[in-house]
């Protein structure tokens, strides 16, 4: 970039934190804000700037990675959006509902702010290794505008049109999908070694043709090796995506059978003490220990 552009990161958990330290090593310029006291020493030693909520709606893009709609909702009032500085963009590459997305559009659309609804796919080892994939929705100009972002971020963007909605449906279908292929992998894995089948040898047929994508030759081996441990994405979240899917699906008149077979793994995994900690890949884990 000839000139460095200033982004604000609000939200800095696992995914916020990789963001804002990605956004740095692209060359710009970086506030960062969080609802709640972190510690964020590594952050500041890289370059970021540590502000507070009406600073970081002062600059030019302003991306948020919040936990859920309530905290989106909260943080993004009526009365703080007010205070953006005119021109403002916001990157909203939060997971929501898609009746907090078109809530918060709605907003935007009102006080005039620019609003992307740009949901991310990807966990933070993708955001710092420059795989992650985004997926916007917007007014063109507004997410021809972020490009700037985007290409620097990801590895690539989709614009799937002007209704934000349908950036959080494909994220929610993306994430859909992987859960199938968590359980999908733990119930193949619990056959093979109950019947002495060695898993690390299943795991290796079974990506060697069949199933090479990120999901199969990144979980497997996790789910294998029991290694569910730090969480890349927690129970649960995943717990709040499959809920959040069942929702939209509900909106759409459409009934998704596997769902509810899905939500009761996640939240058997969260009334585990064993489980609840760790990485939503740990559902297979239910499976494996027959505690279904």
């Amino acid at each position: 970039m000839s000139q460095k552009i200033r982004v604000s990161l609000l939200g800095l958990g696992s995914m916020g934190t990789a963001m804002a330290a990605r956004l740095l090593a692209q060359g710009f310029d970086v506030d960062v804000w969080n609802r709640s006291p972190k510690e964020i020493g590594d952050l500041l030693d890289l370059g970021a700037r540590k502000v507070d909520l009406v600073g970081a709606l002062q600059n030019n893009f302003f991306i948020s990675m919040l936990s859920n709609d309530a905290a989106a909702l909260e943080v993004f009032s009526d009365e703080n959006l007010a205070q953006t500085a005119p021109g403002a963009i916001h990157l909203n590459m939060s997971t929501l509902s898609t009746t907090a997305t078109r809530e918060l559009a709605d907003r935007h659309e009102r006080l005039g702010v620019g609003y992307v609804a740009s949901p991310v796919l990807g966990r933070p080892a993708a955001i710092l290794n420059g795989k992650l994939l985004i997926v916007a929705a917007g007014k063109a100009s507004e997410v021809e505008a972020a490009a700037v972002v985007f290409e620097k971020v990801s590895a690539q963007s989709w614009n799937v049109g002007e209704d934000h909605a349908k950036s959080i449906l494909v994220k929610l279908g993306v994430n859909y999908n992987l859960i199938h292929a968590l359980q999908a992998i733990g119930e193949s894995v619990a056959l093979v070694e109950s019947g002495g089948v060695d898993p690390n040898t299943f795991v290796e047929i079974l990506t060697h043709t069949a199933f090479t994508g990120a999901a199969y030759t990144g979980y497997g081996p996790m789910i294998v090796n029991r290694n569910y441990t730090p969480p890349g994405f927690s129970v649960a979240l995943g717990l709040k995506d499959v809920k959040l899917v069942e929702d939209a699906a509900a909106e759409l008149d459409l009934k998704l059978p596997v769902a509810k077979v899905l939500r009761g793994l996640f939240e058997s995994a969260l009334l585990d003490p064993e489980l609840r900690d760790l990485d939503w890949s740990a559902i297979a884990e239910l499976t494996r220990q027959r505690k279904i």
